[in-house]
Order: C-alpha cells, then sequence, then structure tokens
C-alpha cells in the first residue's frame, strides 16, 4: 500500500483530534505529525524523535486516551494491559499549546513500515501484534485482545496476545520489513506464519491450521501451525517480524551463520556438517 501525501490530513466527527502527518524514509521509517492549537499526539515512550518548541511534552500513567476521569483504577487497568502487550507502562503526551501550526516526529525502533490508519474508517477497532502501536492522535485506545479459541491461545505463537486499538481517529503501527494488504471476500481464506501477521480487522475469522502432514512439520522449518484468517475484512501482512530477525542477528553473532532448513531437523545437521556444534 503505498504511503499517502504528504501531510495527509481527514476531518473526523470524533473524539480523537484530527492530526496532519507525514511518514518520511524507506526502511527506516519516521513520522512527522502537524499539530493545530490545543492538539495532542500520543506517542510510545521512547519513541520521541524532535519536536517545535511550542509542543509541551508530558509522561503519563496508561495510554493517554482519556486524560480526565478515568480515576486511578481506569488508569491502573490501562496500564496492566499496555504491560501484558509488552510496551511501556507510561506513554507520551505532546500537545501544542502556542499558536499557528506546529510539528513533532517519532520514528519506528526496527526496519520496517509505519502504517497510517483512521479506525473510523475501520470499524473503530483494529487487532494487530503486539508492541506495534507507535503513535496516535490523542483519544485513541490501547488495549489488549485474547484469542479466544484454545488451541490458538496453546499455539498460535506471537498471535495469541495482541493490541487491540480503539477510537475513531489516526493510528500509526510499525511493522517488520514490507507490507502487504489484503481485503478478503466472505469466506475467503488465507494462511499466515504466525509472525508475519501484523493486524487485521475484528470481523475476520483468525484460527490455526496444520502446517501440512508429518514431513512436512519435521524438514519443512516452517512450524506446526499457519494462521488461517477468514474474510470478511482486511488484514496487513508483515514481511520480516522483528523477532526472526532478532533471531537471525543472534545466529550469525553466535558464529553459527545461516544454514537453509535451519529451522527444522535439516538445519541441526546442516551445522554439525559445517562445524557449528
Amino acid at each position: 500500500m503505498p504511503p499517502p501525501s504528504p501531510w495527509h490530513h481527514a476531518r473526523n466527527p470524533s473524539v480523537a483530534d484530527d492530526v496532519d502527518f507525514e511518514i518520511k524514509g524507506q526502511e527506516l521509517q519516521f513520522l512527522e505529525i502537524e499539530l493545530d492549537p490545543g492538539e495532542s499526539a500520543v506517542a510510545e515512550a521512547g519513541a520521541f524523535v524532535w519536536k517545535d518548541a511550542s509542543v509541551q511534552m508530558t509522561t503519563v500513567f496508561g495510554d493517554g486516551s482519556d486524560s480526565g476521569g478515568a480515576g486511578v483504577m481506569g488508569k491502573l487497568l490501562g496500564a496492566g494491559k499496555r504491560l501484558i502487550t509488552g510496551e511501556s507502562l507510561f506513554t507520551t503526551v505532546f500537545t501544542h499549546t502556542g499558536q499557528g501550526k506546529a510539528r513533532v516526529a517519532f520514528a519506528s525502533p526496527t526496519p520496517g513500515s509505519i502504517l497510517p490508519l483512521n479506525l473510523g474508517q475501520l470499524g473503530g477497532q483494529l487487532i494487530c501484534q503486539k508492541d506495534s502501536f507507535l503513535a496516535a492522535a490523542r483519544g485513541v485506545s490501547i488495549g489488549v485482545f485474547f484469542q479466544k479459541r484454545v488451541m490458538t491461545g496453546l499455539f498460535g505463537g506471537e498471535g495469541f496476545i495482541m493490541q487491540r486499538l480503539d477510537g475513531d481517529g489516526w493510528v500509526f503501527v510499525q511493522m517488520g520489513g514490507a507490507l502487504v494488504e489484503r481485503e478478503l471476500a466472505p469466506g475467503e481464506e488465507l494462511h499466515i506464519d504466525t509472525g508475519c501477521l501484523a493486524a487485521y480487522t475484528p470481523s475476520i475469522d483468525f484460527d490455526l491450521v496444520m502446517a501440512g502432514g508429518v514431513r512436512s512439520v519435521l524438514f519443512g522449518g516452517e512450524g506446526l501451525f499457519f494462521a488461517r484468517l477468514r474474510g470478511p475484512g482486511k488484514v496487513w501482512i508483515q514481511s520480516m517480524p522483528f523477532s526472526r530477525l532478532a533471531g537471525r542477528m543472534m545466529s550469525v553473532a553466535g558464529g553459527g551463520g545461516q544454514n537453509r532448513g535451519e529451522g527444522s531437523i535439516l538445519g541441526e545437521i546442516g551445522d554439525l556438517i559445517g562445524g557449528n556444534r
């Protein structure tokens, strides 16, 4: 999906603030958000790059979606949900307190793509991989989503605990590698590696299917299960989940290098032949 035109803007009759934004870069992208006076953006702790002087920065407990009367218990619950999905207990709110326009920029911590999505155009909710949240317009809520099926929970890998983003404004999520968007018709199925499933709309039915026969399980290197997505709805696929990238880097750093079939029994045999074990 091509990036939006510079300083994309869409008005929403919503609770969330309307913001202009631009995504810059290719493999190592960063996001610029342009704020009007009084508007705010919420970002993951540690994502900040730069800001204009009139943008005030405040660290809050939880996701910052309710600046008013959530109360202590509400904030604790919100922070707990973020902790489960691998995020920090705190988020940072950037508010434009001056006149005219002001900008603030955030960067993704890993190579890949920053995906801008308007939740109001997706039914108000998005399910995405854990720790994928980068930034959002103030008013978007960040929660946790558990897969309901027992088999999916036991064997779903990275797809077991996911993030749930609620609201009707702009949200920006970070994905690994290249990104592909697929829209599935009612009943249409797509099989994806569980780590490469980046995000999907709630209307999608998510389950697991066996990766194949015994030979495929033992020697294929693709794990026991695929994620099965059944339409209707939208699905986003990432080509390089961070866990896979980190695994390759650790393998090289440990002197093991990379062999074909490294995720299967053949990978272990190759290491022995090559003197890596």
